[in-house]
């Protein structure tokens, strides 16, 4: 009953974003930057204040920065690995996925409520992680940090990120008088949020010619090795990391389904950003989302008889 639910919740959004995205491809692109900059903190403000702010929230956090961490250094320490994630678009597409836009409504379609700290808790450090690793990633090939100004990069966009702002916010608000009256106040606008969200991922795939298009073939190629370690390897890495830590089976589940969610928009609008890599990324959050209709649904199967 749980998965109908997240399929009656999830799929109509997708299905409507999908084709609006078929008509209008460029729609995206318009709703995408202000989403980001003001729905995504305002959102993320909502379901903080909802969820409540605990250590547990940054108990979340931390497993999400350790297990993406641990992927990182695994793919860079094994020679094959390293030789096949040369690009730097398919490392990132390969450890950040869609925590936000597609893993909170999974949260909110299966899990208990207690479990929504967690989800964002995950998705605050993802999301920190990738908006601070990813732009040093790409304008940096070796990754070293070396002087002053990679640093400096590093802190303006930790304090510009979207969930950096409504963390703050939230820390900000929960310490006035009338924080149930704005967290009451907030909760719609949160959940509208997470509708456009969804409504956006379903127009990038609607948008996407790389599902189809046969020039893109080649591509293909490069796809099963970085949709097999987002949606198979990092989850079981959360899961044994969750078992590893004693974590509570709340937290646990709520951890493994965000681990397994598909590859991050976050991911395409770096790669568009950077001019590089587009098709690449395009292709992977496209053929990501669709299989992860299926595979997150199993993964919460699992986690059931666990």
């Amino acid at each position: 009953m749980l998965i109908l639910r997240l399929f009656s919740e999830v799929l109509p959004l997708l299905a409507v974003g999908y084709l609006i995205g078929r008509f209008k491809p460029g729609l995206s692109s318009q709703i995408a930057p202000p989403l980001i900059n003001f729905g995504v903190p305002i959102g993320l403000l909502g379901l903080l204040l909802k969820s409540g702010l605990d250590w547990l929230l940054f108990q979340a956090l931390a497993m999400a920065l350790l297990a993406i961490g641990l992927l990182i250094a695994v793919i860079r320490i094994l020679p094959n690995l390293r030789r096949h994630f040369g690009s730097r678009i398919l490392l990132l597409s390969s450890v950040f996925g869609n925590s936000g836009y597609f893993g909170i409504p999974v949260s909110l379609a299966l899990l208990p409520s207690q479990s929504l700290s967690f989800s964002i808790g995950y998705d605050l450090g993802a999301t920190l992680l990738i908006w601070s690793l990813g732009p040093m990633l790409l304008a940096n090939s070796s990754f070293e940090f070396t002087g002053v100004s990679p640093w400096k990069n590093l802190f303006n966009i930790l304090i510009s990120s979207p969930a950096s702002k409504g963390l703050v916010g939230a820390v900000l608000i929960q310490w006035t008088p009338w924080s149930d009256q704005i967290t009451s106040a907030l909760w719609i606008p949160s959940r509208i949020v997470i509708v456009l969200a969804l409504m956006i991922v379903g127009m990038r795939l609607g948008s996407f010619d790389s599902v189809k298009n046969p020039a893109y073939k080649s591509l293909r190629l490069l796809l099963p090795p970085s949709l097999l370690i987002k949606l198979v390897f990092l989850p079981a890495l959360m899961l044994s990391l969750a078992k590893t830590f004693s974590l509570s089976t709340l937290m646990c589940n709520a951890l493994v389904l965000q681990a397994a969610t598909p590859t991050a928009i976050s991911v395409l609008l770096l790669a568009e950003a950077n001019g590089d890599e587009q098709k690449v990324a395009a292709s992977l959050v496209a053929w990501s989302t669709l299989i992860a209709l299926v595979s997150v649904p199993i993964w919460f199967l699992v986690l059931q008889h666990l």
